[in-house]
């Protein structure tokens, strides 16, 4: 198998005041096995990278994090507003874009490469729980979904990870009147850019987790599109492999 070997292994950790109890971080591109257009730490099965390199970059992952690699939650992402609720690693993979453990050692894990992953907890650090918010997550809902797993909104943070820039996300009017349709306020991040708009998810995400109740939100710093060295980001690459968010409870 073709190797990029990179040991330099850069892990994101989010800059929140989460309780002792809760472990979260964000990978980025380097650090694994995987040769171009993949290299070098993909994580992602589904996006054509050799699996004896995945299966080497996951296990790297699990030596990063001190995890167990086989409680590591993965999903099978669909753009939709599923929440699975993880009690042990599941078999089959569950369809769903967010999910939700109380389960110490059990990481909740989400893929992208442009994406926002949003990452929670509660000051208790008792629950935690991940979602993938593409736009049309987004917009379905997946975030307010997820929240309602915890008792109560009011004692949960979030942490927005590495996700496509308001500077660099064009869409079309149909992606801007699914927001401005559920809160006319949503239109504040969409700039207008000839006959298209580029869109703030960052943005897009803080004010729905506000809405429904969060008041603590951290991270949105980062832009997957114009950091390549950095990260993954589909839509500037198209073929490209996918970095990982993950949480969990000590």
């Amino acid at each position: 198998m073709p190797r990029s070997d990179n040991h330099q292994f850069q892990v994101l950790r989010p800059d929140w005041p989460a309780p002792a109890t809760v472990h979260a971080c964000s990978t980025t591109r380097a650090g694994g096995v995987s040769i171009a257009p993949y290299d070098s730490w993909n994580l992602g099965k589904h996006v054509g990278d050799e699996a004896a390199a995945v299966a080497e970059n996951r296990r790297r992952l699990a030596a990063t994090t001190g995890l167990d690699q086989h409680r590591i939650g993965w999903l099978k992402q669909v753009h939709g507003t599923r929440v699975a609720r993880l009690t042990a690693t599941p078999q089959p993979i569950p369809e769903a874009d967010a999910s939700v453990t109380r389960a110490p050692g059990l990481a909740c894990a989400i893929l992208t490469a442009d994406c926002l992953p949003v990452l929670f907890c509660d000051r208790q650090g008792q629950q935690v729980a991940a979602a993938h918010a593409g736009w049309r997550s987004l917009a379905g809902g997946v975030l307010e979904q997820t929240l309602a797993s915890f008792p109560r909104a009011d004692q949960v943070m979030a942490w927005l990870g590495p996700a496509i820039g308001p500077g660099a996300f064009e869409v079309g009017e149909e992606v801007r009147q699914q927001f401005v349709a559920h809160d006319p306020a949503h239109g504040a991040a969409f700039v207008v850019q000839g006959d298209r708009y580029l869109a703030d998810l960052y943005q897009l995400a803080r004010w729905r987790l506000t809405c429904a109740g969060i008041g603590a939100v951290y991270g949105g710093d980062y832009c997957t599109f114009n950091e390549p060295q950095r990260f993954y980001s589909y839509r500037r690459d198209g073929r490209t492999g996918r970095m990982a968010s993950l949480i969990w409870l000590a």
